[in-house]
């Protein structure tokens, strides 16, 4: 059994190693080309192909460490949050909300998994949270099991809301701000009905997580991770008495969350800041439960090394897009994919524009990144084909947003599998008819879009 595990559900460091590997191969396979650039964006109409000398056959090797020090931002703030939530975990006060809300919704799985969905989603939607969710996912899971659901259920509360947030975001300001921006549109406009797609997705995602948790709560043999080992790590404490200091903490935590969208709003604060609120919450939480600062330190240190797998998925997913920038590739796929769309008329453009901001997704999963590199070419195909660039923003919105679910480029994602122990194949077992239904409402929204100027 473990012999045949290992073979069809590969770990998901062997997982991405593998697509550093493909991603080596496409970059002999692949013209070299590149656009013309005015900062990072790039400017429509210049794409060219060019000489460039093939990638040493080491390259997947020596990128490694260069896709860690590109994503140092994310994995130093994943290693200091981690180490946080060990200090909070050690206060009790998580534990103690976890062990409230079982006591009073367990019999109300609807309340609580649509709640929290709900919950991440408008964060996502809003202020463009992500990666800050990681540190959410054991202590959900610990939730979750304790409900008699399982680690699957957990992940769709936190990357079901996320990515719905993402894909119908309202003032996301990394994703549907630059996209709008890029593309001449005026900031946060038309947000009223990406609000009204967040609620239908919304509602589409919770009864798919419903649906899997009734299943699992039903037949234990039906979960998709029943083999995987949860008897350690996910294990809720004897004491969780919501006392005062411990509710004192969940002030704290929920003060610090509220600076932090705050920074975000007002002064586009982001993982540097975000780090030190978490870190002053840390500081403040203990201060409250009067810990003494050597149980501080190991509780740190604790919290942080759990978190030391993740940290590592999130350094290698990276590597994959370094090794394609490296062989000047990506610029090749995203002119080939948006080429055939200049001949086409609205309603096909519009399903066309969502097929290749999903591809691109796979080269791209950085939100932001996707949008320098894909709206100044969309947005002026959007005029040729007689759409608005209203639409067309929302149609990278759908394509970047809802694959963040599922493409194993996204190193948040594969972060999170690997903290809640989940194979990547099983996710996508889970996550695939999703996939399916919430790009039927992303079609039914683009078509209309076209017909109503959107």
């Amino acid at each position: 059994m473990t012999g045949l595990r290992s073979w069809r559900f590969p770990d998901s460091l062997v997982l991405i190693f593998g697509l550093i590997l493909l991603a080596q191969l496409a970059t002999y396979v692949l013209p070299a080309g590149e656009f013309e650039r005015e900062g990072r964006q790039v400017i429509h109409g210049t794409y060219r192909v060019v000489e460039a000398a093939p990638i040493s056959p080491l390259t997947f090797l020596t990128a490694i460490p260069v896709g860690l020090i590109d994503a140092a931002d994310i994995i130093i703030f994943i290693l200091v949050v981690g180490g946080v939530f060990g200090v909070l975990r050690t206060t009790g006060a998580i534990d103690a909300l976890i062990g409230s809300a079982i006591h009073r919704l367990s019999d109300r799985p609807v309340l609580l998994v649509g709640g929290l969905v709900t919950l991440f989603a408008v964060g996502s939607s809003t202020v463009g949270m992500a990666e800050e969710y990681v540190p959410f996912v054991p202590l959900l899971v610990a939730m979750c099991l304790a409900l008699k659901a399982d680690a699957v259920v957990a992940l769709g509360i936190v990357y079901v809301g996320a990515g719905v947030g993402y894909a119908c975001a309202s003032l996301n300001p990394f994703t549907v701000l630059i996209g709008q921006s890029i593309a001449g549109v005026e900031l946060t406009s038309g947000q009223s009905f990406r609000w009204l797609l967040l609620a239908v997705c919304l509602v589409v995602g919770i009864h798919h997580i419903l649906r899997y948790q009734r299943q699992v709560r039903a037949d234990p043999a039906r979960s998709l991770v029943r083999d995987v080992g949860y008897s350690d790590g996910f294990e809720l404490p004897e004491d969780v008495q919501l006392t005062p200091p411990r509710m004192v903490v969940l002030a704290i935590v929920a003060a610090g969350v509220g600076l932090f969208v705050y920074g975000v709003s007002a002064y586009a604060w982001y993982l540097p800041e975000l780090t030190a609120v978490f870190l002053g919450v840390a500081l403040a939480a203990a201060v409250a439960t009067r810990l003494a600062p050597n149980l501080v330190a190991t509780a740190f240190y604790a919290g942080a090394a759990e978190l030391t797998t993740t940290a590592i998925i999130v350094g290698f997913a990276r590597t994959i897009q370094v090794v394609l920038a490296e062989g000047q590739v990506i610029d090749t796929v995203i002119n080939g994919l948006a080429s055939p769309l200049e001949s086409l008329p609205g309603q096909l453009a519009a399903l066309g524009m969502l097929t290749v901001q999903t591809v691109c997704n796979l080269f791209i999963p950085s939100g932001s990144g996707q949008a320098y590199v894909t709206m100044p070419i969309m947005a002026p195909i959007a005029d040729l084909t007689g759409l608005t660039r209203q639409t067309a923003v929302l149609a990278y919105q759908f394509g970047d947003g809802f694959t963040n679910m599922a493409v194993p480029t996204n190193p948040v994602l594969m972060g999170m599998l690997a903290l809640a122990r989940i194979p990547y194949q099983r996710w996508l077992l889970f996550v695939g008819p999703l996939l399916l239904k919430l790009y039927l409402v992303a079609i039914a929204a683009l078509m209309f879009a076209v017909e109503i100027g959107y």
